[in-house]
Parts: C-alpha cells; structure tokens; sequence
C-alpha cells in the first residue's frame, strides 16, 4: 500500500516528487501551483459536503422506529469532521500542508464515516450486523470521488484501499462481536433479518476497489493531459514573449500547423523605429549599460504598439519593426500605425528626460509608418519558422523612416499612406514636405512629416 500512495503524501505539499522532476523547473512550479489549488477546492468541497449532510440531519423528520437515546452520534461526527475539514482549509491556504496531515485527511474521511455507520445499531437497538447495511456506506464513494480532483490517480487508490480496509476491519470486529452465528447463506435472510451475507460484504468491497480503479484510470489520462496542458500553456506564454502575442496566437489559434510557404496577401501598415546615435551610444558604454537602455526603450514603445492593435514582427538591434493588420484584418490600419508613432513621439520628450538625467547622450527616436499591400508569409524550413512580411511597404517604410536623419524630421509617412489613414479616422495634422528621393528605383515618394 505505501507503494501506490503517493510520495507526496510522506513530504509537504510543494516538494518535488519523481513526477515533477520529469519536467523542467518553471513547469514543474505550474503544477505545484496546481496542486495548491486543487488541494484548497477539496478542501471546501468537503466543507459544502458537510453542510450539506448537517443540512439534511437537520430538516428530516426522524424515524419513528429510533431510539430516544440521549447519545446523537451524527451531530459529533459531523462537528469533528467540519473542525478538522477547517483546519486543513486554513492550512492549505497558508502553505503550509505537510504529507501526514494529507494521510490522516483521508484516514478521518473513512474513520469518521464508518464510525457513524457503526453507531446506527445503538441508535437502533439492534445486533451490530445492522450497520453493515445502513444506506449511509454509499457516502463513501462521495470521498473517494472528491480526491480525484487532485488530478493524482494515486490519491484516489490511497483513498479507495483505505476504505476497503475499513470495510473489511468493520466486518471483522462485527462477526467478532457477534460469532459466526450471524452469518448465514441464504440472501432472503440476510435482507430481512440482522445477518451476515459474507459474499454481499465483499460485493461492497469490491465495488469500492472497481469504482477507485476506474477513477484512478480516468485520473491517469487526465494528469497526462494536466501536464499537456501546462507545457503547452508554458511554451504559448513563451512563444508570446519571443514573437510578440499575436504572432504566438496566429500560430495557436490555426486550423492548421504552420508550414514554410504559408503566405497571403493583405492590406496592412508597417511601423519602423529607429534610436538615433546608439550605435556610437553602444560602442562607448559598457554591456549592462546598453542592454538596460535598449530594455527601456523596448517597455516604453510596445506597449503603445500592441494598444493600438500592432504587432512587433522583429527587433532589429535599435529599431522595432511593427505590423499593423497583417495578422488579423484591419480597417483601419494606416490610422493605426500612424496613431501609434504619433503617440510614440510625443511621449519621446519623457524618454530623452530620462536618458539626461541618467547622464546618457541624447538618443532621439525616429519613425516611419507606411501601408500598403503585402505578403504575409511563413518562411524557413521544417525545423525552424519564422512569420514575416515582403512588399514593397516594408522596404519604403525602411527608406522613409532613414529620411529622418536627411529631413531633420522624427516622424514620416507617405502622403499616400496619410490619405488613407485620414479615410481611415485618423484626425492629428501633417505637413507635406514635397517628393523624395528614397532610391527605390522608382519615381521620388511624396512624404508628410507628422507632428
């Protein structure tokens, strides 16, 4: 038996077990987390179930057949059991759950049960043969139930062989508190006299052992898929850091698997951002330095990006390429480029504050929005995908946003892209600044500087 018990039941609640040491740390602590939880809903489980059982002694009406005995057994377990249900509550929600006070929850679940089952032959007047068929056994299956939402098929076999030991304890002390007379063969005796059917008690026996097996089969499968769960919730969390959290849905919520050639064609707008100087800003700081300003910078313009509905495609040293409808279809999404660097650079004003009062040189922020139409495409091999988008866009937006340092301008666009963003509800001014030349091999490119 203390094979199939759980290790977990001889450690606190929280240690690594065989189980978790399996996966890696940070899933492992998702689990762990699980378990808490899952620990604390039993626990009120048990709380409701025993309201409900003081609920129902309450408001039946009693047999008439009862003795009016000055002993109620019901009121005492019920009491018992609720105090030390409120204990292990409380004590799972301090973290602080210890393996033998896990053990002897599910010891007290069967001995209080079985103790008031026992006591219903003095309730009665009767031999004590008259337990072993008071309707009341079938509460048990209630508690062995209730582990399973552990989701650990072997709290739920720790649960099932407690109780059939204490069944089968129960019968013994009756047979041994009333000899071998009592038992007899014959099943219309043993339904309507105060008799042992021995074959009957070990049908009880049997189906508690059948309904834990089944259970701890169930359990089985749904731990596998628990754990499933947790890595794949794990891996989408991480995907969303690494590819920002549409690209990581796009992926997750397909139809289909992602596959090298997946491309379509949609209107979108593309957001380029540029540090100006960190180059230079890079190779005269130290490393830590650097990466602490580029950190920085990242948490002050994402946020902006992803409000207004962007996703960052890539991070090209200082410079943040975001797309705006190119995953999911947008209406408006030249407004909303254009929307978000304006925010952007307006808020850059509290961005070189900051870098002055650190003593760091002045790195302006610079950004391009320009839409059109482009390829959404996966691209890459079997082993190693990436989301990217080609067209003429992302090339022009490139140019445009390199025109700043040329122009002495912060914030760019095509007037073309201004048009349609204005169409689109976009309502902040900007100043045309006459045709370019971006060197795209075509003809110079009408730009608005934005305020």
């Amino acid at each position: 038996m203390l094979r199939v018990l759980p290790e977990s039941l001889f450690s606190p609640l929280g240690t690594r077990t065989r189980d978790h040491e399996r996966m890696p740390g940070r899933v492992s602590a998702l689990v762990i987390a699980e378990e808490w939880r899952s620990e604390r809903l039993i626990g009120w489980v048990q709380l409701t179930v025993t309201l409900v059982f003081a609920a129902l002694y309450a408001i039946a009406p009693r047999p008439s057949d009862a003795m009016d005995a000055m002993f109620e057994p019901v009121p005492l377990v019920l009491m018992t059991y609720a105090g030390f249900t409120a204990v292990r509550l409380v004590a799972a929600y301090r973290g602080f759950l210890p393996g033998w006070l896990l053990l002897v929850s599910m010891i007290a679940d069967v001995a209080l049960l079985y103790a008031l089952i026992f006591t219903f032959h003095i309730a009665y007047a009767q031999p004590p043969a008259f337990s072993l068929k008071v309707p009341t056994f079938a509460y048990i299956f209630v508690f062995i139930a209730i582990r399973a939402l552990r989701f650990d098929p072997r709290f739920v076999v720790g649960q099932g062989l407690i109780a059939a030991a204490g069944w089968v304890t129960m019968l013994v002390f009756v047979l041994a508190s009333s000899g071998t007379e009592v038992v007899t063969r014959s099943f219309v005796s043993y339904m309507t006299e105060n008799l042992v059917l021995i074959g009957a008690e070990f049908d009880k026996v049997g189906t508690i052992l059948l309904v834990t097996a089944v259970l701890a089969l169930a359990l089985v499968r749904a731990r596998r898929t628990l754990f499933d769960a947790v890595r794949e919730g794990a891996a989408r969390r991480d995907m969303g850091r690494f590819f920002g959290a549409g690209v990581a849905e796009a992926i997750t919520s397909n139809e289909h698997a992602a596959a090298a050639g997946d491309a379509t064609r949609v209107d979108a707008a593309i957001l380029m951002l540029d540090l100006r100087g960190f180059t230079s800003f890079a190779g005269a700081h130290p490393p830590e330095t650097v990466v602490a300003t580029l950190t920085r910078y990242h948490r002050f313009v994402l946020p902006i990006i992803e409000a207004h509905g962007g996703v960052v495609d890539k991070f090209l040293g200082d410079g943040v390429m975001a797309t705006f409808g190119a995953l999911r279809p947008s209406e408006t999404a030249a407004a909303d480029a254009l929307a978000a660097l304006c925010e952007i650079i307006a808020g850059a004003a509290a961005w070189d504050d900051a870098l002055a009062a650190e003593g760091l040189p002045a790195m302006p922020i610079n950004g391009a929005a320009v839409a059109g139409r482009i390829v959404a495409a996966t691209v890459g091999n079997e082993n190693r995908l990436e989301f990217t988008v080609i067209g003429t866009a992302p090339n022009l937006a490139a140019r445009v946003e390199k025109h700043n340092k040329v122009a002495g301008t912060k914030a760019l666009t095509t007037s073309e892209t201004y048009e349609r963003a204005c169409r689109e509800g976009f309502a902040r001014p900007g100043e045309p600044i006459g045709p370019a030349d971006l060197r795209t091999g075509g003809a110079p490119v009408e730009l608005v500087k934005l305020a």
